[in-house]
């Protein structure tokens, strides 16, 4: 199959077989849409391709045909894949070992990656979110595409069947995952989404993905922001930067996370310290500086979001906070969006230094 056909709309299963020596290769089955078209032609063969998500990626950019002679040991499956900018954002699930269970993660690969590694931008989602609201409305791949910029975009939680959930309370389990790591039954053995992130998806990127991990950026919304503000702090030697749009900067007393906190951790609020930005400052962890975005319209604000408390915490270190209060936005991706090139170029900047 000619790889322009793999740039139009896809989803496919990798199948692999067990772990072996370089010189298996996965085969791709799935539907496989015409260039152009909005309607998936069901594929009559199998075709073999490249197992690495890195060749995969590599052919799609690069518009090569698809060759090679590796295998996949996260067991990588394809779910979607489409040129964009000259590169390609594509969906992946994986068994997570982390989280025991199937998890999804979107990432887009810029046209660069066909000469040489490229930093990777994190970007942390809120509550109720999936991988797909930004990867849809964020509109982060322009200049992604310009800056040379691989953007991963994780689930904000483990999700199927048997995973522990409250499915009336948007504040908590499904999509509410808060980036950490539950200690309390029966949450303990799914949720735990900072190891996911800090230790076993950012194996995943940097061994099947041709990104720079020495060069490493984060930043989030809302719940997410949040995430990326406590990752930040407990690893400010991995990454670069970090800003956040919205961020929940003291999750520990806020009404729509205190209640998690509680389930997920315990009733111990001195363990909730370890996931709460203004907290782990107090406590002596140090980042270099941050950027907040946060509109002055947005219905969260006084009481969820506070950043102010960011403010406080940060100037009795000397942090450095540009903390920037934007006339008359929400909370929504209308407000992101907005200000989503800002970030980026931001990140660009300290991804540049030395």
């Amino acid at each position: 199959m000619a790889a322009s056909n793999l740039l139009s709309p896809l989803k496919a299963t990798v199948h692999l077989r067990r772990a072996r020596p370089p010189g298996i290769i996965a085969e791709v089955l799935g539907s496989v849409g015409h260039p152009g078209s909005d309607q998936d032609l069901r594929a009559s063969q199998p075709t073999k391709v490249a197992a690495t998500a890195h060749d995969v990626v590599e052919a799609m950019v690069g518009g090569q045909k698809i060759g090679g002679e590796e295998y996949m040991p996260e067991h990588l499956k394809l779910v979607s894949t489409a040129k964009s900018h000259g590169g390609a954002q594509n969906v992946y699930s994986h068994l997570s070992t982390s989280c025991s269970c199937e998890m999804t993660f979107a990432i887009f690969v810029p046209p660069q990656a066909r000469e040489r590694r490229c930093p990777v931008v994190w970007y942390l989602s809120g509550l109720t979110c999936t991988h797909a609201n930004v990867m849809e409305k964020g509109e982060y791949r322009r200049i992604a595409a310009e800056l040379g910029f691989i953007v991963v975009c994780p689930d904000t939680s483990p999700r199927g069947a048997g995973i522990p959930d409250e499915k009336d309370n948007w504040q908590f389990g499904t999509g509410a995952g808060f980036y950490l790591d539950a200690t309390q039954e029966p949450y303990a053995k799914n949720y735990r989404m900072y190891s996911y992130i800090v230790e076993e998806l950012s194996a995943v990127i940097g061994r099947e993905f041709p990104a720079d991990m020495a060069r490493q950026s984060i930043f989030g919304h809302s719940m997410g922001g949040h995430g990326a503000l406590t990752i930040a702090l407990k690893n400010p030697a991995r990454f670069r930067s970090c800003s956040a749009f919205a961020p929940i900067v003291q999750p520990s007393t806020a009404g729509w996370s205190k209640p998690a906190f509680q389930k997920y951790l315990g009733l111990d609020e001195a363990s909730w310290r370890r996931y709460d930005a203004t907290s782990l400052i107090e406590d002596g962890y140090h980042f270099p500086e941050f950027l907040v975005d946060q509109g002055t319209s947005d219905g969260f604000l006084k009481e969820g979001l506070r950043p102010w408390l960011l403010e406080d915490a940060c100037s009795k270190v000397g942090i450095p906070l540009k903390l920037r209060m934007q006339d008359d936005y929400d909370h929504s991706y209308f407000f992101i969006s907005t200000f989503m090139q800002d970030h980026m170029t931001w990140h660009a900047e300290r991804l540049s230094r030395g």
